[in-house]
C-alpha cells in the first residue's frame, strides 16, 4: 500500500516550497512517523517536521432521471500532510516530465 498518493501542486504550495514546505495527499490510515519515512525514502531528503490535516468528503446530491427521488452521498475523505524539510533540501516534482 502506497502511503503518498500524490503531491499537492498549487500556486499556494509553490510559494511554500520556497520556504522548504511541501504538501502531499496521503493515505488516511498512516501517521506522521510513517509519512516522514515515506518522504525520506522516496525523495532522498531529510524531514524536519510533518503536519497533517484530515478532511471529511464533501456532501453531494443529484436527481435521478424521473425527478421523483434524490440520491445523496459523500465524496471520499482524505488526509493532507505538509512536510517541512531541513535547510538546503529540495524536492523537484517537475524533473520527470
Amino acid at each position: 500500500m502506497n502511503i503518498l498518493k500524490r503531491p499537492i501542486i498549487t500556486e499556494k504550495m509553490n510559494k511554500e516550497a520556497a520556504k522548504g514546505r511541501y504538501g502531499f495527499i496521503v493515505d488516511v490510515n498512516h501517521n506522521k512517523i510513517q509519512i516522514r519515512k515515506a518522504v525520506e525514502s522516496m525523495y532522498g531528503v531529510s524531514v524536519e517536521d510533518v503536519n497533517t490535516m484530515r478532511y471529511l468528503g464533501k456532501q453531494s446530491s443529484r436527481q435521478t432521471m424521473n425527478r421523483k427521488s434524490v440520491s445523496t452521498g459523500r465524496k471520499a475523505m482524505f488526509k493532507k500532510a505538509i512536510v517541512t524539510l531541513k535547510k538546503g533540501d529540495i524536492i523537484d516534482f517537475y524533473s520527470n516530465i
